[in-house]
């Protein structure tokens, strides 16, 4: 796993019920990853989509001159995402299982993976110095 894998681990291991993280460029293609149970290519795919996501949103509204969003959340039936745009056009998220353990869906999961994504995104900028 390289160092950026490191800063993702330890964002998913911080996050209540997180299933993984990834940081991605641009494109969406994954510089590393962190997933618990899912298969590298599938986690690739979903990071992939997420990056398509980011990218429409910023082209969207970038255009109101306040700059492109800083985050997005996305949350789905038993998976909730949470994207943080990052300098140089990178991106960082974290998928939290929303009904981890048998227990109602966590409307809050938004709230936990944004903050340990704030916390990796520093090292993740000072990793690519």
């Amino acid at each position: 796993m390289t160092p950026f894998g490191e800063i993702i681990r330890r964002a998913v291991e911080s996050t209540p019920d997180a299933v993984g993280g990834s940081f991605a460029d641009s494109t969406g293609e994954m510089v590393d990853c962190f997933a618990k149970s899912y298969n590298p290519l599938d986690w690739a795919i979903l990071t992939a989509h997420y990056g398509v996501i980011l990218a429409n949103l910023q082209a969207v509204f970038g255009i109101w001159h306040f700059g492109g969003p800083e985050f997005f959340v996305a949350q789905h039936q038993s998976l909730g995402i949470v994207v943080q745009a990052l300098d140089g056009g990178y991106f960082a998220l974290i998928a939290v299982d929303r009904k981890a353990k048998g227990k109602p869906p966590d409307d809050d999961f938004a709230n936990h993976a944004l903050a340990s994504l704030r916390v990796a995104a520093p090292a993740l900028h000072r990793e690519m110095a």
